[in-house]
């Protein structure tokens, strides 16, 4: 998701330098202009400097060696990845104490998604702050949304992806029961996608769904992760949770039968297998809803 999100600042004409672990990663970039370096610490030298990485420790080793060479800091650190909120507040912190600020900017979408200028930021942080950000954020999504201080987007991104996991999960039980009374699997999700109950997701899961192309998206592992802080939200905040534990569960059960590496999707293979139903790809053209 980085790369997307670099190259369309790039190809916006922003003056920018990437790096990422592995070198030749990044290196496509330089064709939009991008500045690929060697080093983190040499980041330190622009305006604004986005993270996007998977866990709070990489944020933190991320941020810890950005932040390295002495008498360099960019005025501004936008934080893009699912952490938890009292990471999140800590990050804030260890900035402040240099003189940084610091936006807590999530996402919702892929790779897939930035392509399609589809991404969306939710933000926290100083209002001042998202002003001065909120143009390159547009630019690498089709907007943002700024929910308040501190680390409000994190709670946010949080129950998004609660969400998404539920949702997952409830798509995946109706189209097995379609399937099993008779109704091919893109018939059903044709159906739905038209009707009040389709939305973008829906839509974009379809060939998934349809062709069993499971390319991953987002590992079941880091679904599982965003569960378990939702949660611990919920537990934090006393608010039952009680189809968000059941379906963390049920990943957990995925994630125990070896089902790690292709994307969470892959909840309707188990919900097929639960169900006596062997699911076979319909190879059937469907959109996804991006183009």
């Amino acid at each position: 998701m980085g790369y997307e999100m670099a190259a369309r600042l790039a190809k916006g004409g922003c003056d920018i330098a990437v790096w990422n672990r592995t070198k030749a990663k990044a290196e496509p970039l330089e064709k939009y202009g991008a500045k690929v370096v060697n080093q983190l610490e040499e980041l330190s030298t622009k305006d604004i400097l986005f993270c996007m990485v998977s866990t709070y420790e990489d944020v933190k080793e991320v941020i810890g060696k950005a932040l390295a060479k002495p008498g360099s800091k960019p005025k501004m650190v936008v934080e893009c990845s699912s952490i938890s909120l009292e990471g999140s507040a800590e990050l804030r912190e260890f900035l402040k104490s240099r003189g940084i600020e610091y936006l807590a900017a999530p996402v919702s979408g892929n790779a897939k998604v930035i392509k399609a200028g589809k991404l969306t930021f939710v933000v926290s942080g100083p209002k001042a702050a998202y002003e001065k950000a909120r143009p390159f954020l547009d630019m690498i999504g089709m907007g943002s949304s700024y929910v308040g201080e501190g680390e409000l987007s994190r709670i946010v991104k949080i129950c998004h992806n609660v969400f998404l996991g539920v949702v997952t999960q409830s798509l995946a039980e109706v189209t097995v029961l379609a399937q099993k009374a008779g109704v091919a699997r893109h018939a059903f999700l044709d159906f739905l996608n038209k009707s009040v109950m389709g939305s973008v997701f829906t839509r974009y899961k379809t060939p998934a769904f349809v062709n069993l192309d499971f390319k991953v998206t987002f590992t079941p592992k880091l679904l599982r992760k965003d569960m378990d802080l939702g949660l611990d939200a919920g537990r934090n905040f006393e608010v039952p949770m009680p189809l968000a534990a059941l379906t963390r569960d049920l990943i957990q059960q995925m994630i125990g039968h070896g089902m790690t590496e292709q994307d969470f999707a892959t909840l309707l293979l188990m919900q097929a297998k639960a169900s006596g139903v062997e699911l076979k790809p319909e190879n059937v053209a469907v959109g996804d809803g991006l183009g």
